[in-house]
């Protein structure tokens, strides 16, 4: 089986691939040569996961899911949330975004956050949603260099190293896009029983 994954995205491809049962192949934005900007207007996380399937599907014809994902920090009332990418603005720097949030955070005492990420799966033009959550804390400075975007300063609760300090599998296994994922999974090991 093989599914698009509407994304540009290569480390998120790389994450999703090492969770996916080996016939489940996933194609990326890229293997169908779409390279425009897929529109994400919504006010919620969900709704622009919904909006990103749904446009894959009007306009390429591909079964297919699509993520959103956002850092929700306690003490800026769940900012950024929806606008995580483009928190520092539309250029969607990961070090800008960071340093905005550690600088916004640094006279609160309270670091809480959570990553949540939800995942819309759209085939046989039904749209399913799956969401993970992985709640932790803001660091007060940058550490590790693996992972992407806020991960250098995302502590996952139980844990005193940040998500850019850790392994892939060990990421995926506690993390909110690995969460969603392996709902999506199970879900499509059942459907692909049905069908």
């Amino acid at each position: 089986m093989k599914l698009l994954f509407a994304t540009n995205n290569s480390n998120k491809v790389k994450e999703v691939q090492a969770l996916m049962p080996p016939e489940i192949k996933i194609l990326s934005l890229k293997d169908i040569d779409c390279f425009e900007d897929i529109p994400e207007t919504q006010n919620t996380i969900e709704g622009n996961a919904i909006q990103k399937a749904e446009y894959i599907k009007t306009h390429f014809g591909y079964d297919c899911f699509a993520d959103d994902t956002g850092l929700e920090v306690e003490a800026l009332n769940g900012a950024p949330g929806v606008y995580s990418a483009r928190y520092a603005g539309e250029q969607k720097d990961a070090n800008d975004n960071m340093n905005k949030l550690l600088k916004a955070l640094q006279h609160k005492t309270n670091k809480n956050a959570q990553f949540k990420t939800v995942i819309a799966l759209n085939i046989n033009n039904k749209t399913q949603t799956f969401t993970g959550i992985c709640q932790g804390s803001i660091t007060t400075s940058k550490q590790g260099d693996k992972g992407f975007g806020y991960d250098p300063i995302f502590k996952p609760n139980n844990f005193n190293f940040t998500f850019a300090e850790m392994d892939l599998s060990t990421k995926n296994s506690i993390g909110h896009r690995g969460k969603a994922i392996t709902k999506l999974v199970e879900f499509l090991k059942f459907y692909e029983l049905k069908n």
